[in-house]
């Protein structure tokens, strides 16, 4: 039976770090919440996904600020100047404590930024507020 509150919005995860991506994913399976999760190991990528339609609405996107080729500051650009994407709603997940970067990124409408070194239970508190997100938050697509 399925609860009439979960919404099956597909995570992207547009991480470089290996390590974090497990670990990730071990948190939503130690969690049992079964949300599929595609990843992206940068922007690039993860813009790929996005415009080939292999992750569609509705979805949350994970975003790692530092990674090679294409970093997360300049897929938020990318992203909030395509009609199709600009809706995507996007959580920081990095290691950046720098002001700059935070400003930047609330500049480009994300709707949090978590800096993974705070997260005192691994990454199970982020599943956690992401379940409650998506469970009374409206998501585009539903």
């Amino acid at each position: 039976m399925k609860n009439e509150n979960y919404k099956d919005a597909t995570i992207l995860l547009v991480e470089d770090d290996d390590i974090d991506a497990k670990m990730v994913a071990r948190a939503f399976k130690k969690l049992r919440i079964a949300n599929p999760i595609v990843r992206a190991k940068d922007g690039v990528v993860a813009l790929e996904l996005l415009r080939d339609d292999t992750v569609v609405n509705p979805y949350i996107i994970l975003l790692d600020l530092n990674m090679p080729r294409m970093g997360g500051i300049a897929f938020l650009e990318e992203i909030r100047k395509d009609a199709t994407l600009n809706t995507s709603i996007v959580f920081v997940l990095t290691t950046s404590k720098d002001d700059e970067d935070k400003v930047v990124a609330y500049n480009h409408n994300i709707a949090g930024y978590v800096v993974k070194e705070r997260l005192e239970n691994g990454f199970e508190e982020l599943v956690k507020l992401l379940d409650c997100y998506w469970r009374i938050v409206e998501l585009p697509g539903t």
